[in-house]
């Protein structure tokens, strides 16, 4: 279904004024068509008729002020450098703004006498206020008097990118609205409208970029936050919906054959949180409507057990289980610990698919095919055109955000409909969940095996690298095991960065010459990678230095010690996610996260964090909130949607409101076939209708 013509629709090198040449840089700030460039909203706003004096500036605050340049004074000092000095004045007080890099084409545009906007935040240099490096636009220069913005007493500043000036984006943005505000369409029903108190989408895109009224921007901005969640969660409604009602998958009976034998056998007792999460699995797959669950669980937590718990519930029904992992380390990790916990049950068939050629591949997938092997676990092999499987029941993706939604999908439609479950042993702060996962069920497993002991984390400066490495001989002597990881595989002329290969050489010659080491990183041969973490495993090897390659999945119980250099260069989840590779037997562990200088201030904020707790849930939320949901994840694939307005960690309210009313609007009226729904079915299936085709509709 496509959406009716509307010449908003047209790309946007057909606006007056663009053309294919322009069109290319417009094009990475995501402006396509005409209808992007109407929501290409300001970050900011000059008040040319600003009251706010130098006097009343907050010091650590962002602030922005109208001035006269009073003075321009440019100083180079040593090796080529310069600094420039613009002060600027509002008739009583100075402001020093002040500059350390620059061009000749930066200082030519200032000029005394001239009003200029500056925008930044406020520092203190000798008693007096200071902005460094702040955003400026000279105003006498700003338009000719023949153009619309020359009389205006507010100014929109947009995001802008390279070949585009701030005249040309304010002279584009006036013409797609001189030419088109007609087509624009309301995209929100009466009835939303009036129950939020949000102007109609053609006055309030008007005046997000024309108005003199600084005040009601906020609200104004608030309605297309709104309607971007709104939408994203009307999609996931329909989603969830479609499977709790309408899709019907495997009914299985809960037999009591494969899964008892499982649980009689462990050597250890399943947690609180275990059985209430395998409760939860076992009664969406006795229904007779696809599961489709999400299992969240911290480091160390569980989730592989109940994940086999799952796939022996399928199995005793007489189906095939998969397993699929994003990398082949992990998909190796999955099937010794899976075999092992299924030692005493022979009669259950595992095997191994992973991508490239080896010898008794073939074999395997005509066994696959045949319907000889029960368990299959595998990386993205297992989504190749050329495997057929006998008859899937149920299907686990481990750490699914590394996955695409198309990748995910493909598993979803084999057979009828297998019983789906994602893991994620990073844990989803709630409103990320939300609004990627909100058509799914959720379990979290918050509850640690009783004999894990805490890590005691510390951080350390590199220059005392020395004193950590004492510690780190203690644990070896008593016949521990060390993890050193490194950001970098090989030396790089690029960046200054310890790397894994010169590392390694220094732990083996001269650091710990006395002890086993090994190096690991995804370049090595997989027969090789193999052969490495088999001899860690078995405890041959006392030191692997490695690159992030150990980030998932490993579980060597004896390893008690983590060194993570250069931690300041990684995110809060992937630092957790590191530390979880230890504190996984009944020995204390540590983990050590040694900090280069310079150190960022944010930098310093993650390090403290993960010092002060070792809580996934909470180190989740600080690193969205630092991070933004964009990078959460660390890939593009994640089915994150790209909101342009809203966002997810600011806009919480407005998420669960959102989510309440779609979910409301689906449970009442499936097909938006109502009148009073009729703007949302027309915008809700010309956006989403290829989507849904991902989703099982």
């Amino acid at each position: 279904m496509n959406r009716s013509y509307n010449p908003l629709d047209f790309e946007i090198k057909f606006l007056k004024g663009v053309g294919e040449h322009r069109a290319k840089f417009l094009n990475k700030m995501h402006i396509y068509k005409i209808r992007d460039l109407l929501e290409h909203f300001p970050r900011d706003y000059i008040n040319r008729k600003s009251k706010t004096k130098i006097r009343n500036l907050e010091l650590e605050e962002r602030s922005s002020i109208v001035g006269e340049i009073v003075s321009i004074e440019k100083r180079n000092y040593g090796n080529k450098k310069s600094q420039l000095n613009v002060t600027i004045s509002d008739g009583k007080d100075c402001l020093l703004c002040t500059w350390f890099r620059f061009g000749n084409w930066f200082l030519k545009q200032f000029e005394i006498g001239k009003k200029i906007w500056v925008s930044g935040i406020v520092s203190e240099f000798s008693g007096s206020p200071q902005l460094i490096h702040p955003e400026i636009e000279i105003l006498e220069d700003e338009e000719s008097k023949e153009s619309f913005w020359h009389s205006r007493s507010v100014l929109p500043v947009y995001p802008l990118t390279e070949r585009i000036t701030m005249n040309t984006m304010r002279k584009l943005v006036y013409k797609a609205f001189d030419l088109y505000h007609d087509e624009i369409e309301e995209t929100l029903p009466e009835y939303i409208l009036k129950k939020y108190k949000f102007e109609p989408r053609k006055k309030a895109l008007q005046k997000i970029h024309f108005s003199k009224n600084l005040y009601e921007i906020e609200s104004l901005k608030k309605r297309f936050a709104f309607e971007e969640l709104f939408y994203n969660q009307l999609m996931l409604a329909r989603s969830k919906y479609n499977h709790k009602r309408k899709l019907k998958g495997y009914q299985f009976e809960l037999k009591k054959t494969f899964t008892t034998k499982l649980k009689n056998s462990l050597p250890f007792g399943l947690t609180d949180a275990q059985k209430k999460v395998i409760r939860e699995i076992v009664s969406d797959m006795t229904s007779s409507h696809q599961m489709n669950r999400l299992l969240q669980g911290d480091v160390g937590s569980g989730k592989t057990i109940v994940t086999l718990f799952a796939m022996l519930l399928a199995i005793e029904n007489g189906y095939q289980s998969i397993l699929m992992t994003p990398t082949e380390i992990l998909a190796e990790q999955h099937f010794r610990s899976i075999k092992k916990l299924l030692e005493n049950q022979p009669e259950i068939k595992i095997t191994l698919l992973k991508g490239g050629n080896y010898k008794g591949k073939k074999e395997t997938k005509e066994k696959i095919a045949k319907g000889e092997i029960n368990i299959i676990i595998g990386t993205h092999a297992l989504i190749q055109k050329d495997v057929e499987y006998y008859n899937v029941g149920f299907v686990a993706i481990d750490e699914q955000h590394r996955f695409g939604v198309e990748q995910r999908a493909f598993l979803s439609r084999k057979n009828k409909h297998p019983d789906l479950m994602y893991l994620s042993a990073t844990p989803i702060p709630r409103s990320l969940a939300l609004t990627v996962y909100g058509d799914l069920d959720i379990s979290i497993i918050d509850e640690l095996p009783p004999n894990r002991k805490s890590i005691k984390s510390l951080w350390w400066n590199s220059q005392k690298i020395d004193l950590v490495y004492e510690d780190v001989l203690e644990q070896l002597s008593q016949g521990r095991q060390v993890y050193i990881v490194c950001p970098l595989i090989e030396e790089s002329e690029k960046v200054d960065l310890i790397d894994a290969e010169s590392l390694y050489e220094r732990v083996r010659t001269k650091i710990f010459p006395e002890f086993k080491s090994a190096l690991l990183h995804g370049r090595i041969k997989t027969s090789e990678k193999d052969a490495i973490m088999e001899d860690f495993q078995n405890g041959k090897i006392s030191i692997l230095v490695s690159t992030t390659v150990i980030e998932v999945g490993i579980d060597v119980p004896n390893a008690t010690v983590m060194i993570i250099e250069h931690a300041e260069r990684f995110g809060l989840c992937q630092l957790h996610q590191l530390r979880g590779r230890v504190g996984r037997g009944t020995d204390k562990s540590y983990c050590y996260f040694i900090g280069y200088p310079p150190i960022s201030k944010e930098a310093r904020e993650r390090l403290s964090i993960m010092v002060e707790t070792n809580d996934g849930f909470k180190i989740a939320e600080k690193d969205l909130e630092l991070r933004g949901p964009g990078e959460f994840f660390g890939t593009e694939q994640s089915g994150m949607p790209n909101f342009r307005h809203a966002n997810i960690v600011r806009d919480q309210d407005l998420l669960k409101q959102a989510r309440v009313l779609a979910f409301d609007i689906i449970d009442e009226d499936f097909n938006l076939e109502n009148p009073k729904n009729k703007v949302l079915s027309q915008n809700y299936f010309n956006i989403y209708y290829e989507k849904e085709k991902l989703f099982d509709f």
